[in-house]
């Protein structure tokens, strides 16, 4: 497997290797030891599977906080999306910035998305099933969510057309109204 640091702190973006032939292929997509190795080192205890019909349809940007914060490993089992992962820990020096990758059932990619970071995707095709894992389980209390097109974020969506929301996403609160229950612990 290859593993690339990105801009954000903590955010990792993991190619699995796979072994082809005439059939098909075959990939590890998570083994403990390895991706501990390269830094993602959280208790997964849910896998999670959505299956998004239209392309442009948005999900997120989501987070859960202490003492439910979820890190989610994120991968596409069929079509493509492009995943984004925003900082929201106060006192970070990237507090407000975002990046972004395509994952697709192609590509194989993953995306580690820890706490401290809202998470959202875009379909790019039809019928897009996203797989993840998630290191604390699913709390509804303890939800929070960013608009996805906060213009203070500025996320640099590849969107034709009109976005595909959930009514609860389409009124999620920007950033400047977010009074975030992360902080940021490293060093500059």
């Amino acid at each position: 497997m290859q593993t690339f640091t990105t801009r954000l702190d903590g955010v990792i973006r993991v190619v699995p290797k796979r072994f082809g032939d005439h059939r098909g292929f075959f990939a590890q997509t998570y083994t403990r030891r390895d991706y501990a190795a390269a830094g993602i080192d959280g208790d997964f205890v849910q896998d999670n599977h959505s299956l998004s019909a239209q392309v442009g349809t948005v999900r997120g940007l989501h987070f859960q906080a202490p003492p439910h914060a979820q890190g989610k490993l994120v991968r596409c089992g069929r079509g493509a999306i492009f995943d984004v992962a925003v900082d929201i820990r106060k006192g970070s020096p990237t507090f407000g910035q975002w990046v972004g990758f395509e994952l697709s059932a192609e590509n194989g990619a993953q995306l580690y998305v820890p706490p401290g970071f809202a998470h959202g995707f875009m379909t790019l095709l039809p019928d897009s099933e996203i797989v993840y894992k998630c290191t604390d389980y699913y709390a509804p209390e303890t939800e929070g969510a960013l608009r996805w097109d906060d213009p203070a974020i500025g996320i640099d969506w590849p969107l034709q057309g009109e976005a595909v929301l959930s009514a609860k996403d389409s009124v999620a609160p920007l950033l400047a109204d977010l009074d975030s229950p992360f902080l940021w612990r490293g060093e500059a």
